[in-house]
């Protein structure tokens, strides 16, 4: 399930791309099986054990083109340990709504990212948001959870103040949010309860087949509900 459009970003054969919170390392996966240099990035040293076997499992399996090749790092955004400008791709899914210093992170992801280069980031869209927090204090009041809900000009805004441009916006996961309302609704851990299991199990069959309907359906609704907000933007030569 990917948030953002990889043609978009141009990932292909030696493109240097860094995956800035991997977490399970979805992302970081599809880059690795266009050809590009991949670094997974995450404080979680867990999940990133996943990820660097899942790379090794792709390897065997000849789903990595010649040259292509995948790492991972643990850090955190705030302090990354590369030269400025060492990727051609930067990627920043779902993980600005959880760091306090944002300003200082959204610096970092500038840095790294070379003249010329794309930078994309995705947060959780605000109307979607909003209504699960007042749904669930659950939901976000959790040690590492979202701890601010963007508006997609000020997260716009603060991007930009780092001298990028913006390139393109669009939303993503409209079929999520009812999923994520539901939970709220009943609450967050009740992954049993007949309304949620129920759901899921629509996601999950929506995710394998990808039927025409619910792509088309789903398409329609992004505008509307879409879960999650992706700008890109382009670092000036």
């Amino acid at each position: 399930m990917l948030t953002v459009d990889f043609d978009r970003l141009r990932v292909g054969r030696g493109t240097r791309f860094i995956d800035v919170g991997a977490g399970a390392g979805r992302h970081s996966f599809e880059a690795l099986r266009r050809g590009a240099h991949v670094t997974a990035f995450d404080m979680d040293e867990v999940e990133l054990k996943g990820v660097e076997g899942m790379f090794a499992a792709m390897e065997l399996e000849g789903e990595v083109p010649p040259g292509g090749r995948g790492e991972i790092e643990v850090g955190t955004i705030l302090d990354m340990p590369y030269e400025d400008g060492s990727f051609d791709v930067v990627l920043a899914s779902e993980i600005l709504e959880h760091v306090p210093e944002d300003v200082r992170a959204i610096s970092e992801l500038a840095r790294i990212l070379a003249p010329g280069g794309t930078l994309a980031v995705t947060v959780p869209r605000w109307m979607p948001e909003a209504v699960c927090w007042a749904l669930s204090d659950e939901y976000h009041a959790n040690e590492g959870g979202h701890i601010r809900i963007y508006k997609a000009d000020e997260l716009r805004a603060k991007l930009e103040a780092t001298g990028l441009q913006l390139t393109h916006q669009h939303h993503a996961h409209a079929l999520h949010a009812p999923y994520w309302w539901i939970k709220c609704a009943v609450g967050v851990e009740r992954d049993q309860h007949p309304l949620v299991r129920g759901y899921h199990q629509l996601l999950v069959w929506d995710m394998m087949k990808a039927p025409r309907t619910t792509r088309w359906t789903e398409r329609a609704l992004n505008p509307l509900i879409g879960k999650s907000v992706a700008l890109y933007f382009q670092k000036p030569f």
